[in-house]
């Protein structure tokens, strides 16, 4: 146990800091580390060294030096999450909100503000409000999904594909969830480069954010009030007319939770997915050597790259002790994804391939855990395949060094990932992705494989199959190319034809 230091939620130290320039810049009140602002370190070695210092509970201070604890354990970070008798994502409780410290103005106010939403209610208000969220996605057509995933993919890469070169960030990994999401809630006519800045805009935080978010809550207004008048076969209409009753308020909230959370959570699992397979060493080839799957691929990238670094946040219902330190009610508590997923009692080598491996904090846990996971792992496994399909020769061209990053405590973001390929032909957008259709006069060789490869890999995709339960998503195959444009469809092929909802 790690000495107790002093609780982020007692009295500020008022002593002058040090001055610019100087090595402890970057702390605050009681020499703790602000996570905020221009001085603020790398955040990856801030939290290690947090880790070295505190162990997997440590102090520190958010924006105005607001004080937090940040939880940097694994086991920790699951236990605060699954013990809501401790722990409430309400933060009414919040000593620093309830002492005036946390200001109407303060930067992170929207995510600390108590909304109408499932994730910020606990007890019967929360059963309601979640039952009706998990019924209405329950209610989504998984081959219609693959089918819509597969259409826009095709038809994003068909904007770039006779170029030659793209940014896979803002041309596709920002585009393919909202044209997916749009259409899963029931308004594909919304779909638009407007209604993808206006979200990345307003979940940045900047000066036209509350401009942004008014433009899409508009969106999801006449949306509700069109459901409310005819309701159909979407995921708006099941809210809607589910038993919990709820009002219009609380259905645009959620469709905004739903929007905004799959939008901003796959659109990083995308681009850092993507990053990893042009980057990593071996990871390409381990793909293409059918040694990993893509769903093992994705997973890979949760674990080492979280689409959110920490999410905020938790508050103590009373005194208790997590990880080691002393833990005051109304003390309020990070959730922490990237430093969980690297600590060292679960992983001591930070680099090892984790095979598909789904015990990381990516989409949290207990009451709270991500609705919508699946949807966002049907996106970036049907997405990727898809795009590495259409595009095999794609490498990146830049080095791996000058790629840029943005980052703030809820999430680090690749800025653009540029990339060069061969200019290829567009394709129908209702086929199945094919490389034989890349040169229409050329005959594509198929990757040598052992002797039975093929069969083996059809009747493992058949048995996953078999398995998938009711609200599961089937995992996309990897796409076996033609020997011959006249042979006749393989068993594989009918099977990633199946897949894809052909």
């Amino acid at each position: 146990m790690t000495p107790e230091p002093q609780t982020p939620t007692g009295t500020p130290d008022t002593a002058p800091g040090p001055p610019p320039g100087c090595p402890a810049h970057g702390t605050g009140p009681g020499g703790l580390h602000r996570l905020y602002g221009p001085d603020a370190p790398d955040l990856d070695a801030l939290y290690e060294r947090l880790r070295e210092k505190h162990g997997p509970v440590a102090p520190v201070l958010l924006h105005d030096d607001v004080p937090m604890w940040v939880v940097l354990g694994h086991a920790e970070n699951l236990h605060m999450v699954r013990s809501p008798s401790q722990y409430t994502r309400d933060s009414r409780g919040w000593t620093p909100l309830l002492e005036g410290m946390v200001k109407p103005d303060h930067p992170l106010m929207p995510h600390i503000a108590r909304q109408p939403i499932c994730a910020h209610a606990e007890g019967d208000e929360h059963q309601r409000l979640r039952a009706a969220v998990t019924a209405a996605m329950a209610t989504i057509d998984h081959r219609g999904l693959r089918r819509s995933i597969n259409n826009s993919t095709q038809e994003l890469v068909n904007g770039f594909c006779g170029r030659g070169r793209a940014d896979l960030v803002s041309q596709f990994a920002e585009h393919l969830p909202m044209a997916v999401m749009c259409e899963i809630l029931g308004m594909p006519e919304e779909y638009s480069d407007r209604m993808v800045q206006a979200a990345r805009d307003a979940l940045k935080g900047t000066e036209t954010a509350n401009e942004s978010h008014a433009y899409v809550m508009d969106a999801l207004s006449r949306l509700t009030a069109r459901r409310r008048a005819r309701p159909e076969d979407d995921v708006t209409s099941h809210l809607i007319t589910h038993a919990a009753g709820l009002s219009d308020d609380e259905v645009r909230e959620h469709l905004r939770l739903l929007l905004f959370a799959a939008y901003e959570t796959t659109a990083n699992l995308l681009a850092n997915a993507l990053r990893m397979v042009l980057t990593a060493p071996g990871f390409r080839a381990r793909l293409n050597g059918g040694q990993m799957t893509v769903p093992e691929a994705i997973e890979q990238s949760l674990w080492d790259e979280p689409p959110f670094s920490t999410v905020l946040g938790y508050y103590a219902k009373q005194d208790t002790e997590l990880g080691g330190q002393r833990i005051r009610r109304g003390d309020g508590l990070l959730f922490a994804p990237a430093p969980g997923n690297l600590d060292p009692r679960v992983r001591p080598d930070p680099t090892a391939h984790m095979m598909g491996n789904r015990s990381h904090l990516a989409f949290g846990g207990g009451p709270h855990e991500c609705p919508g996971q699946d949807i966002g792992r049907a996106i970036a496994d049907i997405g990727v395949d898809a795009l590495l399909t259409r595009l095999p020769d794609i490498r990146l061209e830049c080095a791996e060094e000058d790629l840029r990053w943005r980052s703030s405590i809820a999430s680090r973001h690749l800025v653009s990932l540029p990339v060069l390929f061969e200019p290829k032909p567009k394709q129908d957008v209702n086929r199945a992705p094919s490389m034989s259709s890349l040169h229409p006069h050329r005959v594509q060789e198929p990757v040598p494989q052992p002797r039975g490869w093929v069969e083996e890999k059809a009747e493992k995709v058949e048995e996953r199959v078999e398995r998938v339960e009711p609200v599961s998503f089937a995992e996309p195959a990897v796409p076996w190319p033609a020997s011959s444009e006249s042979a006749p469809p393989s068993r594989w092929q009918r099977m990633w034809r199946w897949l894809l909802g052909e």
